[in-house]
């Protein structure tokens, strides 16, 4: 490990220009590249004290030897300089999107005498037009079938058609109509050309043309009766809407555009592209990333349009690119675009409208993206058993924990306390024991606290399980519903998140089983809070950590310093995806909770009210303030509603507090419950 100290370059060596640097490691392979508006402000950054750089910096420069820089004229140079140098030395702690496969694009060979219609893969080719991504090849050849009734451009291999014009006979599809046959002369080159041409502006999205076009064909085919023509036109029309339904109108301005959104956490990227062009979606495509350096959302844009653009030109660069965040050099960025394509290019973030709804799609996709990927990781045998193995070897276990499970807490602003648990067993999830609890014991905001009282109630709740199976040798802990010990003399049953008792019908109990791994949502003070809560209960064989959201850390009790797992640790991804399936079923339970209070109504403390005779209550006076000042003689008066219950409806709302009035936020007003305003 080097001492950036070491290699520093020496006051005033640096100049303040923009330009490009790189640094080397002891055996002189390139580790980082990266490019500054000013060399000697940026490389200041480098060589910082160790404990003030982030984590990932701080590994890069201790593992670096040396640091050296090219000097550029613009930024615009410097983005291309990066680039080149990025493709060209592979660095390791650059940011690396890598494709899980290679993508299918509808190619359009005009390079070729002939031009032909093909699938194609991998690099691109000079004189090839191409259209995509696509998610499938199946989906191409399906459009292509479709689109040959009216463009029937060759489609055939260079060896099938060599053998058709040595034989002077078409092959299959020439004789159906789904090839003009240049094989054997049907079509002059110049003629099959511009077929292909057709074909292109088609498929780039100018559709209204041709479609028109057939339209009138048709109907002068049909004035002159000849009816098969006009109805093969027809078919050839309705082939091609068939072909442009494949593609939904999302953009109703005929915009084209990529958007390209990001998903991310700390260890991971995923990043998800649409290619809209004409309004529709013609393709989509997305690459993973290891997020090997410090960089923020803006900085993951960056790459991607570097990963995206750097070896495309013309038409493939569009008009328009949408992004999450714009790059910290956005104006360099845009004119780089620009350059690429050869006329201005938008670099933005959408705000608002169709574009802005799109964006949120695409960003829904890139997040299934990650956790897909995530998935497919951790649903390997191997890799889960190597996962198990690693964490057990972190936290100095002695055995691999088979079960583990998660506490995490959640709340709004202090109100809607709960807390969830999550089970993994044999790294996979055990969603059958999935618990949610209700922080009781008291009001406001504590987490510590809140991890505190649910470690102590589950586990409570598992010693009363092992009293009532005869497992547990000395006098056991008995609780009730809410988790509070109870004479042992009368043992309760076990309770779940909501405090309801199951019937005892031999099953095993929900709280029965021990994992060998507790993990919290959190740092020191909720690992702290939860070792404090099994040693209440005397329980000293089950392991505890936390995991920290910030720097994905892993906390141990009484350690004052982090366990830090390697950033492509096995063992790391599965805690990780412990602590985040916590957290969303938590945040899924407090949201519920919420939505239940704020639609709770006076009307639900009424006893044998139900939610029919509620509806009919509210559909009959068009309020509750209205119901309020009804008597009971008129609450009577609704269908279904006897004395009795309309007393219990009357002292019920007598009891509420009236709800406070609403406010029209555009104007201040005060919003009357029958839809009116107050002064």
């Amino acid at each position: 490990m080097a001492d950036p100290s070491s290699y520093r370059p020496k006051p005033g060596q640096i100049p303040d220009s923009p330009g490009v640097y790189k640094f080397r490691d002891e055996h002189r392979r390139v580790i980082y590249v990266g490019k500054a508006k000013s060399l000697r402000q940026r490389l200041a950054n480098y060589f910082q004290p160790l404990a003030s750089l982030h984590p990932r910096t701080a590994t890069m420069v201790t593992t670096a030897a040396s640091v050296e820089w090219t000097v550029v004229s613009t930024e615009v140079e410097a983005l291309q300089l990066e680039y080149s140098w990025i493709k060209e030395f592979d660095p390791r702690f650059n940011v690396k999107y890598r494709d899980d496969k290679s993508y299918p694009y509808l190619a359009v060979t005009l390079n070729e005498e002939f031009p032909r219609v093909q699938v194609m893969r991998g690099h691109k080719k000079k004189g090839v037009r191409y259209f995509g991504p696509y998610a499938h090849a199946w989906a191409i050849r399906e459009t292509v079938d479709l689109m040959l009734r009216v463009f029937p451009v060759r489609t055939c291999s260079a060896g099938v058609f060599r053998n058709a014009a040595s034989a002077g006979r078409p092959c299959l599809l020439g004789y159906i109509g789904k090839c003009s046959a240049p094989c054997v002369g049907r079509v002059t080159p110049d003629e099959h050309r511009e077929l292909a041409a057709e074909f292109c502006d088609f498929m780039a999205g100018r559709t209204g043309t041709y479609i028109r076009r057939l339209e009138q064909q048709m109907m002068a085919a049909a004035e002159e009766m000849e009816y098969e023509k006009a109805a093969r036109l027809r078919d050839d029309i309705g082939a091609l809407r068939r072909a442009m339904e494949k593609n939904a109108v999302v953009l109703a301005d005929a915009t084209d555009a990529d958007l390209i959104a990001l998903a991310e956490d700390e260890l991971e990227a995923a990043v998800q592209i649409f290619h809209v062009r004409g309004g529709r979606v013609r393709g989509q495509r997305g690459w993973v990333t290891d997020k090997v350096e410090a960089v923020s959302t803006a900085g993951l844009v960056e790459h991607a349009l570097q990963q995206l653009y750097g070896e495309e030109s013309g038409d493939a660069v569009p008009k328009e690119v949408l992004v999450p965040a714009v790059p910290e050099d956005a104006e360099a960025v845009a004119q780089w675009l620009s350059g690429r394509r050869g006329s201005q290019v938008s670099l933005r973030v959408p705000q608002r409208g169709d574009k802005k709804d799109l964006m949120e799609t695409v960003a829904r996709n890139a997040q299934q993206a990650l956790v897909l990927h995530k998935t497919k990781r951790a649903s390997d045998l191997t890799t889960r058993s190597r996962a198990l193995e690693e964490i057990a070897e972190a936290l100095d276990l002695d055995s691999a924990p088979l079960r583990i499970e998660c506490f995490d807490i959640s709340h709004l602003q202090g109100q809607d306390v709960v807390a969830s648990m999550v089970v993994f067993e044999d790294g996979l999830p055990r969603k059958s024991e999935y618990r949610r609890f209700q922080i009781k014991g008291f009001e406001g905001q504590d987490d510590v606290r809140s991890m505190h009282e649910v470690i102590s109630r589950r586990f409570k709740r598992y010693l009363a399980e092992k009293e009532k199976t005869g497992e547990w040798g000395q006098e056991g802990v008995a609780v009730d519903a809410d988790g509070d010990a109870v004479d042992t003399a009368e043992p309760s049953g076990a309770v779940n998140g909501s405090g309801e008792v199951p019937v005892d019908d031999g099953r095993p109990k929900r709280f029965a089983y021990p994992p060998q791994l507790v993990v919290v949502d959190g740092g020191q003070p909720q690992v702290a809070a939860a070792r404090r809560a099994l040693d209440e209960l005397g329980i000293d064989d089950i392991a505890v950590c936390g995991l920290a959201k910030r720097l994905e850390e892993v906390w141990l009790p009484g350690d004052d310093d982090p366990v830090v797992l390697p950033r492509s640790s096995e063992g790391l991804y599965l805690l990780q995806r412990v602590r985040d399936t916590a957290h969303d079923f938590a945040i899924r339970y407090q949201r519920s909770k919420r939505n239940k209070r704020v639609r709770s109504s006076p009307l639900d403390a009424v006893p044998g009210l139900g939610d029919t005779r509620k509806q009919a209550l509210i559909k009959h006076f068009g309020s509750v303030k209205r119901l309020r000042q009804a008597t009971i003689e008129q609450i009577c008066e609704v269908p279904g509603m006897g004395r009795k219950t309309a007393e219990a409806v009357a002292v019920a709302l007598a009891q509420a507090a009236p709800a406070a009035p609403a406010v029209n936020t555009a104007t201040g007003e005060i919003m009357e419950d029958d839809g009116g305003t107050t002064a």
